[in-house]
């Protein structure tokens, strides 16, 4: 298997999905985004929300959690993994909708592009477009991003 056919270049892949249960939206919030309507009910129905919703912290650290996932069992079996260096960064990122306690939200990802990282020899650049929907079809998140690539 290549590394294009492991990123599955143009093609739209399935993450997971993922509950956004109140408890948790509180705890990520206290933890790292600690605004009212986040981590109080009360304050939340009295905002512009109007109920409790997701940090956009939240949604996408949970897109990172279920691609590591998936990253792992898509490789699994197939010979050496490659091997992950970091992140140049993300760019275009919009939290399109809120996600409210209750929501289940699904994540996806599109490998756009791989490329040879003329600075690494051996090294490449992969970059994404990823998306996360609720359970009616709308876009809650979405942004793009690059990761540096190594064939195993």
């Amino acid at each position: 298997m290549t590394l294009e056919d492991y990123f599955g270049i143009g093609r739209t892949i399935t993450l997971g999905s993922y509950l956004f249960e109140s408890e948790a939206i509180k705890a990520f919030a206290r933890k790292y985004d600690p605004q009212p309507f986040h981590v109080d009910e009360e304050a939340a129905r009295n905002s512009v929300f109007g109920r409790l919703c997701a940090s956009g912290w939240h949604t996408t650290a949970v897109w990172m959690k279920l691609n590591l996932a998936f990253r792992g069992e898509a490789w699994a079996g197939r010979g050496p993994a490659p091997e992950f260096g970091p992140s140049p960064g993300f760019k275009n990122l919009k939290w399109l909708k809120p996600v409210y306690a209750g929501e289940t939200v699904t994540f996806t990802r599109m490998a756009q592009d791989l490329r040879p990282l003329a600075s690494r020899p051996g090294w490449r650049i992969l970059t994404l477009h990823s998306e996360g929907f609720d359970s009616t079809g709308d876009k809650v998140i979405e942004f793009d991003s690059a990761v540096l690539v190594k064939a195993g």
